[in-house]
């Protein structure tokens, strides 16, 4: 049997201190730090598994390339794959699921301390010598919020949103869970999409970017929020209208937003959140909140695993 192909088309998603297991199977094995789109086709050329984190493949892309016979992603989300083509054609797909159950809820509840108690805004006034000036040991520019007792709604009820819930349940947060948006029935458990926005404190986003669920907090949404109100979004950009977020914030009809998403990443100047990133009560970080050393970790072990599994099915036979 011919050792398969494997190319790793974006390396550099994974910091140089996770230890990848080695793969016991014969094999190829080609990485590249960063792939552009224009260099996709010609990396792949002789790929029999491709593996990647957000290197697009699509329908455009996957039919240059016959020989692919299988897809491993380093992430749980697939929206940069064309899955209706890869069923078609017999490409294995596999996402890493579970690995950052603990990383992202802990980054949600660490945003939610910093928001509600302005943290970043303190440090800013102290390094603008606001408190320096004054003549109180204590010094107070900016309302502080109990993070308990207020109440968390979740969008999305998979691994992420209940292990936030176990996290917010457990700081004495009281956590409802959003009923799928235009759903014509609310199912036990869940609260209407409109309401939940309407009693939440905190609102948090863990659901997938579909077609659905594009733009699934625009202007409208926002305005049902309490003024006091916080939005979190550790799920994906799209999931957020950028620019009606930015006008929410300004106007003071929401109290603050964290945001570790964006609609194009890196995000560059022309983003809105970026332009806007001195405003007191907005929290913006680079797309980390999956990415503790563990979590990491756990996603390379399956990953390789993953790949493991399809190296026997896309061997060759010898020419």
């Amino acid at each position: 049997m011919t050792a398969p192909n494997i190319v790793f088309l974006d390396r550099d998603t994974i910091p140089d201190s996770i230890v990848f297991p080695p793969l016991q199977a014969d094999h190829n094995w080609q990485e590249y730090d960063f792939t552009q789109p224009h260099q996709v086709i010609e990396r792949l050329q002789h790929a029999d598994i491709v593996i990647t984190n957000k290197v697009v493949l699509d329908a455009q892309v996957l039919q240059q390339l016959p020989r692919l016979r299988a897809i491993a992603l380093t992430a749980t989300g697939m929206n940069n794959v064309d899955l209706d083509y890869c069923q078609a054609h017999n490409i294995e797909v596999k996402n890493v699921q579970g690995y950052a159950t603990k990383s992202v809820p802990e980054h949600v509840i660490g945003m939610i301390f910093a928001l509600k108690r302005h943290l970043f805004a303190y440090h800013n006034d102290i390094a603008q010598g606001e408190w320096q000036r004054n003549k109180q040991f204590c010094f107070f520019t900016h309302s502080i919020g109990d993070v308990a007792g207020s109440t968390l709604g979740i969008v999305g009820s998979g691994s992420l949103g209940q292990a936030t819930a176990v996290l917010a349940k457990a700081i004495g947060m009281k956590v409802i869970f959003s009923e799928r948006k235009g759903a014509e029935q609310c199912r036990a458990g869940f609260v209407p999409f409109e309401s939940m926005l309407q009693q939440a404190d905190i609102v948090t986003l863990h659901c997938p970017l579909t077609a659905n669920t594009e733009n699934l907090i625009a202007q409208p949404e926002l305005d049902l929020m309490p003024s006091h109100a916080i939005l979190i979004n550790t799920g994906r950009g799209g999931l957020v209208n950028e620019v009606d977020l930015v006008a929410s914030l300004q106007a003071g009809t929401i109290g603050g937003a964290g945001v570790d998403v964006f609609t194009q990443e890196p995000a560059d100047v022309s983003n809105p959140l970026l332009d806007n990133q001195a405003l007191p009560n907005l929290l913006l970080t680079p797309h980390v909140a999956w990415g503790s050393h563990s979590a990491i970790q756990q996603l390379v072990e399956t990953l390789m695993a993953n790949v493991e599994s399809m190296i026997t099915p896309v061997s060759l036979p010898e020419a």
